[in-house]
């Protein structure tokens, strides 16, 4: 790392449904990030939050026979229940109808160069699903291939934003990596995307068909700001942009580490509107966007509305992760998560897989090493032998590292979170063999003691349980904490921590 600063954010996703399976895959693997990037000593930023002015939020409120307010404050609510639910260690929640987002979307339009936003009269294909003007080779039989629903024509005067101005610096930015996007294939994408030519886009609504709601556009109020355009500025309010805070310095303007996590469905809006919207304010620039696929049940992408449907049919825990959470906990999801879809592919989501991956990983795996080892060690001064690993860890031989410091540097800096866990997990196997081979609990005296203070204190050459159980606290921060207790103090044998699944 360039320091030991480090900024994350997730996107926001649209509160027009409570949350499904598929954001809470993204928001774990930011808080992944977050947690490892604190366990190193780096001074760690993670937000996250919803976006509330989209008109699909307004048509969702009406469709229901609710307040638009009372509609978007309840979901925003269930978004933000997430950290308790899947255990997020994320510092701020930022909602787009917050005074402190609003004041910051106006300061962002005004900073751009004026010369950069224009108005005119506009007509054009739409879609409401993704909030964005669609052109006709852009459609699937005649309907957006995103949401499968067909776009209205609508005609209005708006404003626009000269992006067009700013395609060579876009694609040098991107080629050159001074604004990463991983994997490579969504950077090949991007650049596909860039070379076909970019187009102005409109950045406003009338407030008509916007409803009234949404943020006006600074000097016109006849104009609600374009949705996407307000909600892409909440990585810089979030952090105080509106009122130049503290945070808004520290983590945007003075660091170079800043990253967003997204899904593969909203690139375009991240790694080529955001870019040139910030060139215009003359603001820095995101470092590295991480593009994650889809989570699919039977080959599709899980919608909001493909959960509701789900639920119908007596498969709402499948989608929702809170259902999925109160049945089988919140670490066993983020491993299933985590380990078991590729982080930058598509992969379909089985509540079967779940309960075999939860057996065999976790139960007969994880679950079974530590009790096996607990009960060799039984009546062992946990505290003492804590002391003791920090201490090898200090004393390591140059150039030998941590369990952590390996996976981090191999596999988390890469994004690579399901690589990193198989690396836990292959050390994991590597101390059960090693338990089988050397047999501690027959060896007598001083021998015996020293084996067993090895079982759980090494932490280089040797593949100890401690070294292992800090590389998990990324991925599984309660299995964790879990085991560090019970192997504090006088170590005792506990409650599985992982009961088997009939």
């Amino acid at each position: 790392m360039e320091n030991s600063k480090f900024y994350i954010t997730t996107a926001i996703p649209y509160v027009n449904a409570a949350p499904h399976i598929g954001f809470a895959l993204e928001v774990v693997q930011a808080d992944v990030l977050a947690r490892y990037h604190r366990l190193i000593g780096d001074d760690t930023y993670f937000l996250t939050g919803t976006d509330e002015n989209a008109l699909k939020n307004v048509q969702a409120a009406e469709e229901a026979g609710e307040e638009v307010e009372t509609f978007v404050d309840r979901n925003s609510k269930r978004f933000k229940d997430l950290k308790g639910a899947l255990n997020l260690s994320f510092d701020d929640f930022i909602r787009t109808t917050e005074d402190r987002h609003i004041e910051g979307a106006q300061k962002f339009w005004k900073a751009c160069n004026p010369n950069d936003i224009y108005k005119k009269k506009y007509r054009g294909l739409y879609c409401v699903g993704c909030e964005e003007f669609k052109k006709g080779k852009d459609l699937v039989d005649g309907k957006c291939p995103e949401h499968n629903t067909p776009c209205e024509e609508v005609e209005e005067e708006n404003y626009f934003f000269r992006l067009s101005k700013y395609q060579d610096q876009l694609e040098d930015l991107i080629e050159k990596d001074e604004l990463k996007i991983i994997p490579k294939t969504r950077k090949n994408e991007v650049l596909s995307f860039i070379n076909q030519g970019l187009e102005d886009f409109s950045i406003s609504r009338s407030v008509e068909r916007a409803h009234g709601w949404g943020i006006p556009v600074p000097g016109d109020d006849t104009q609600i700001m374009y949705v996407w355009f307000d909600a892409l500025t909440n990585y810089l309010t979030g952090l105080g942009y509106a009122k130049n805070a503290e945070p808004f310095k520290k983590f945007w303007l003075e660091n170079p580490n800043r990253i967003h996590v997204i899904g593969k469905g909203i690139i375009r809006f991240h790694a080529v509107y955001w870019p040139a919207m910030l060139l215009s304010a003359e603001l820095p620039l995101p470092k590295k966007i991480f593009v994650h696929g889809y989570l699919t049940v039977d080959g599709q992408k899980i919608s909001k509305s493909q959960g509701q449907a789900l639920r119908r049919k007596g498969l709402g825990n499948v989608v929702d992760p809170f259902e999925f959470v109160k049945k089988y906990g919140s670490d066993p999801l983020r491993y299933y998560l985590l380990s078991k879809f590729s982080p930058y592919e598509d992969g379909d989501l089985s509540e079967e897989r779940f309960k075999k991956t939860y057996n065999a990983d976790l139960a007969n795996g994880l679950g079974n090493l530590v009790s096996r080892i607990a009960k060799l060690v039984e009546g062992f001064d946990g505290d003492r032998l804590w002391k003791l690993y920090e201490e090898s860890k200090q004393k390591g031989e140059k150039g030998t590292t941590t369990l952590l410091e390996e996976t981090g540097n191999l596999w988390i800096e890469k994004l690579n979170f399901s690589a990193a866990l198989s690396s836990i997990w292959l050390d994991m196997k590597t101390l059960d063999r090693w338990i089988e081979r050397e047999r501690p609990w027959e060896l007598k005296g001083d021998n015996k003691f020293r084996k067993l203070g090895k079982l759980l204190t090494s932490s280089t050459a040797f593949n100890g349980l401690f070294r292992i159980v800090e590389a998990l606290e990324p991925f599984l921060p309660e299995t964790s904490e879990k085991i560090k207790k019970q192997f504090s103090g006088k170590i005792a044998p506990a409650q599985p921590l992982f009961p088997r699944l009939g």
